[in-house]
């Protein structure tokens, strides 16, 4: 047998020889090592195989079969425990026929003559624990190992604050075994990971690992910093002694005397009659369960009534009156059979795997999500490789792990194509983001919807009319595909669009038209320049003055120039001497960047080329200046009433918005700031100025209200 492969064979002892082995070193993994090589889906399935094997030849079913034994073989470096009462495992259904079979044979074994109640509860994915109360004092705490010996834990099981060291009872019972799961929560999980990942350490593959790698530590104080949980389910070994003590006589009772005595219980548990309330139950949690703020793998019945457990008895290895109804596996074995990439609507590039078809959390996955070039990675992906997969409730797949030991020779690194799949346009990573995109934003299809309606949107060419559901009928019959083909449409194509009739056909028409006088800033903002925003726009429709000194541009001469001259201006202010206008004034280094993306794609250059044939213009003096193309020598404002004054707003304004009143003073030369410094001429305040105006009294800066802003202006 190869390594983590299972020998196909027709001779059903051999192949039960080969199923045997390989759960064996599934078990030793899992269990022992907290190490999973395979996934729950992968392992039942052999389990299962093994079990109908047996079944049909007894005399196959060796001494050491998986299906003899419970969980693994304990840890050598913990202390031993023996329990008193075996904890054994329960049976499995993964079908609505399993639940309806166990409910007939149940029935049937205890003669009734109505439907049997059951007590219906959460199944954990977790790590079994027994805890020992002595008198009512926490005095062992153990793992079930292999059910009947398993590792003694008591110091680290100390340190869960859900488990109570002292009973909630002034009459506690001499002996009392409580058993239960030790178990971590989603948010613990990701914050421990990222604790890991910060260390350069190896991470825990789920909840489940982490949780019973914190419990096994030898060292207490590494467990007591892992928030770990504790939930009881059962009962282990009892004795009253003299305290009087009596255990309900059902196991619904059971758990809410637990619950009396200070120990945790699930809330979402109940008791229900018949099959029929067992499968409501299931389907109830399956629709809870993607909330729950930790893992589940199922549920479990049990016969409700002691004596009633007790009259149906046990098999080899499980009880009769209990057993787990398991959901779709949630996590399945699959090999990446190609990587391919998808566009986003923003342009963002998603590496995406294609599978195996494999059935995972109720569905066939082909498909999971790679998130980013860093993911792939840190995760050694690559093709051809075993990996297991996760699909929780309606979640995209995503691939959580490789199985390295399966991986085939030859299997490469993976990297991120240099061009775009949809439009092939430059794909560039900005230095501090995980995401890589498509810099084809107005041409590429995958952007086009919503390169669209930003383009159509109030603040930047203001096409009304042109919503959602009309770009997106434009866009699924290929009737736009750039902004420029928008001014092509004639009033009939529209008309026959969904729910436009004639008049809206017109209207739109005329809307469209008229968005062909707008301003530069407008027209910059509504290309969707990445980081490009309104203020951003404004400022780059100043400082160039045209589109052709914007497209000519020379990013890196011009970043340089800026910062040389910053340096000079922070030797003339300690001269007291007249600053210089500095290029881009505000436009760090991130935003040139994307600009000099943007730009310097050629199907860019083209769409944009073709905005103007079909006679998108602005004024040619709509208040831009050309700062860029100016010498040296030019003043730090342009001509205006406000030339060379900075002024803060502050407060609600009774008639104009923040943005107008911010447009009116640039207009005039201002320059608005966002907080208040030696350096302020006026603070401009409305209703409720906050403390913007209380400084500038402290500084002795003017405050003035709207009416003083548009008299100073000559607006009034």
């Amino acid at each position: 047998m190869t390594r983590g492969k299972v020998v196909a064979a027709d001779d059903p002892g051999v192949r039960a020889a080969a199923l045997r082995a390989e759960l064996g070193r599934l078990n030793d993994a899992y269990h022992t090592r907290d190490e999973p090589l395979a996934s729950d889906a992968y392992y039942d399935a052999l389990f299962r195989e093994l079990q109908a094997i047996e079944a049909a030849d007894p005399a196959l079913q060796a001494p050491d079969s998986p299906t003899l034994r419970i969980g693994g073989a304990p840890r050598s470096d913990l202390p031993a425990v023996r329990h008193d009462v075996p904890m054994l495992s329960l049976g499995n259904a993964f079908d609505d026929a399993g639940i309806v079979a166990f409910d007939r044979r149940v029935a049937d074994g205890l003669g009734s003559p109505g439907p049997v109640s059951y007590a219906a509860e959460l199944k954990f994915d977790g790590l079994a624990v027994t805890l020992r109360y002595e008198d009512g004092l926490l005095v062992q705490a153990a793992t079930r190992g292999d059910g009947s010996v398993g590792e003694d834990v008591t110091p680290n099981a100390r340190t869960i604050a859900t488990i109570p060291l002292r009973l909630s009872t002034d009459k506690p019972p001499k002996l009392l075994d409580v058993r239960g799961e030790v178990l971590m929560c989603h948010a613990d999980f990701d914050a421990i990971n990222a604790r890991q990942r910060a260390a350069g350490v190896r991470e825990f593959v789920n909840p489940r690992n982490a949780a019973a790698g914190s419990l096994r530590q030898l060292d207490a104080r590494i467990t007591a910093i892992r928030p770990l949980h504790f939930f009881a389910y059962g009962l282990g070994s009892f004795d009253a002694g003299p305290s009087g003590a009596v255990v309900p006589e059902t196991h619904s009772g059971l758990l809410d005397w637990f619950r009396a005595l200070g120990v945790p219980v699930s809330e979402h548990r109940t008791v229900v009659a018949g099959s029929e309330g067992l499968l409501a139950f299931y389907r109830q949690i399956g629709e809870l369960r993607a909330t729950l703020p930790y893992d589940i793998d199922g549920v479990v019945y049990k016969v409700d009534d002691f004596a009633a457990q007790r009259r149906l008895g046990f098999v080899a290895r499980a009880p009769r009156f209990a057993i787990a109804h398991k959901f779709p596996a949630e996590e399945a074995t699959t090999t990446i059979e190609n990587i391919v990439v998808q566009v986003g609507r923003t342009g963002a590039i998603t590496p995406v795997a294609r599978l195996s078809p494999v059935f995972v959390g109720g569905v066939t996955v082909t498909s999971a999500t790679l998130h980013n070039e860093d993911e792939i990675h840190r995760k050694d992906i690559r093709i051809g490789d075993t990996v297991i997969v996760r699909r929780a409730g309606d979640v995209i797949p995503e691939v959580m792990r490789v199985l390295v030991e399966r991986r085939p020779d030859g299997a490469a690194e993976y990297s991120l194509p240099m061009r775009c799949p949809v439009c092939d346009s430059a794909i560039v990573r900005e230095e501090d983001e995980a995401v890589a995109r498509c810099s084809g934003g107005l041409v590429c299809a995958a952007q086009r919807r919503q390169s669209l309606l930003h383009f159509a949107q109030r603040r930047a060419l203001d096409i009304e009319g042109l919503g959602e559901k009309i770009v997106d009928q434009l866009v699924a019959r290929d009737l736009v595909r750039s902004p420029a083909d928008l001014f092509a449409l004639d009033q009939d194509t529209v008309a026959g669009l969904d729910r436009m009739a004639g008049k809206s056909a017109a209207n739109l028409i005329e809307a469209i038209a008229n968005a062909r006088q707008t301003t530069f800033a407008r027209f910059l903002f509504g290309l969707g320049i990445r980081h490009v925003g309104e203020e951003v726009a404004r400022v780059l429709a100043r400082e160039f003055g045209s589109l052709d000194a914007l497209l000519a541009a020379d990013w890196t001469a011009l970043m340089e120039r800026k910062r040389v001259l910053q340096k000079e201006n922070a030797s003339r202010r300690t001269r007291d001497e007249t600053v210089r206008a500095i290029p881009l004034d505000g436009i760090g280094d991130e935003i040139v960047q994307a600009l000099a993306q943007f730009l310097g794609e050629p199907h860019n250059r083209q769409a944009i080329t073709r905005m103007r044939e079909v006679g998108i213009v602005w004024p040619e003096n709509d208040g831009t200046i050309g700062l860029i193309d100016e010498p040296d020598s030019t003043p730090a404002s342009p001509a205006g009433v406000l030339s060379g004054k900075t002024l803060v707003l502050t407060g609600s304004l009774p008639d104009l918005t923040r943005d107008a009143a911010k447009a009116i003073i640039e207009g005039a030369g201002g320059k608005v700031s966002a907080s208040v410094s030696r350096k302020t001429d006026f603070v401009v305040a409305g209703e409720d100025p906050g403390s913007k105006a209380d400084k500038a009294v402290v500084l002795g800066v003017p405050v003035i209200d709207q009416d003083a802003l548009l008299r100073l202006i000559g607006q009034a």
